[in-house]
């Protein structure tokens, strides 16, 4: 059977974050709790990460330790699986209701560092070698078949996982639709479903789905959305206004002015998110030159 690919690892991981998100109804209180994150959350990352570990164990008994996936791939998956958790089921969770900065912590980590992790980790594969023989095959058929593939290549396009990770960045971070995010659960789920599922589709067209004839198109990708996102979290921290009324309560009970929350907000998604596109792209003209390949670097 050919290798599973991460072609479906968009969909399957956005149950997690769907229901991550309860939100604080407009006109009440954020809740008390540290951790506002929902039990299915827990249950949600419980079983992806016991699948990761069980298809692991099945497949290294099959093929060899460090074979199909090889040690560093794991320890990428094992990674990405502890951010995401960190980013939806610790106090981050709850404290993005109540500050700005929180909350962009909360999204760069989904984003930039557990996105990427999870790439690179190919947590499809080790899922598939979790499933029966005979279910394995019929997934493997599944992910064939020209009903998947073709809007898959369609998505997966470069130009179409630039854009919308683009479009679902600037359009959530548009003063309308963030407010909607805080004030519903539902449009608080779509918003960051959003930003994990294209953050996912963007890594796989920069990491895992590049030739090394394409790494100047890989870097194009990397540096423009290091640009972008920079933009955007320059223009949070030069406003001298606040953008999102919601928190002009919140974050002075927490001690910290709302325009110096935002501004610090910003700042994290200019500063170290914008670093991490630049060791992304480091990392690929290395693979490069080492004559490896981009591609051998995500299996």
């Amino acid at each position: 059977m050919p290798r599973p690919r991460h072609s479906a690892l968009p969909a399957l991981l956005l149950p997690a974050v769907v229901v991550a998100h309860p939100g604080t109804p407009a006109g009440e209180a954020a809740p008390a709790s540290i951790v506002g994150t929902e039990p299915w959350v827990f249950a949600w990352l419980a079983l992806s990460i016991g699948l990761y570990a069980i298809g692991t164990a099945r497949l290294w008994r099959h093929a060899g330790a460090g074979r199909g996936l090889h040690a560093g791939t794991v320890a990428a998956g094992a990674a990405g699986f502890a951010v995401l958790a960190l980013a939806l089921a610790s106090p981050v969770d709850a404290l993005a209701d109540r500050l700005f900065a929180a909350h962009m912590v909360q999204h760069e980590l989904l984003m930039v560092v557990a996105a990427p992790l999870l790439v690179l980790g190919r947590p499809l594969a080790a899922w598939a070698w979790a499933l029966p023989p005979a279910a394995r095959q019929r997934v493997g058929g599944w992910l064939r078949h020209p009903a998947w593939r073709v809007p898959w290549r369609a998505l997966t396009h470069p130009l179409s996982a630039w854009s919308l990770h683009a479009l679902a960045l600037w359009a959530w971070h548009l003063p309308l639709c963030f407010e909607a995010a805080l004030r519903s659960p539902a449009w608080h789920a779509l918003q960051h479903a959003s930003f994990l599922g294209t953050a996912l589709l963007f890594w796989w067209c920069t990491l895992a789905a590049v030739p090394r004839r394409a790494i100047g198109g890989a870097l194009l990708s990397l540096f423009t959305t290091m640009l972008h996102t920079g933009a955007l979290g320059a223009l949070f921290s030069l406003s001298p206004l606040v953008w999102y009324p919601h928190y002009l309560g919140s974050a002075p009970v927490l001690g910290l002015d709302p325009l110096e929350d935002q501004q610090l907000g910003g700042l994290i998604m200019w500063v170290p998110a914008g670093a991490a596109y630049l060791a992304a792209a480091l990392w690929q003209v290395q693979r490069a030159l080492q004559g490896g390949g981009l591609q051998q670097a995500a299996r």
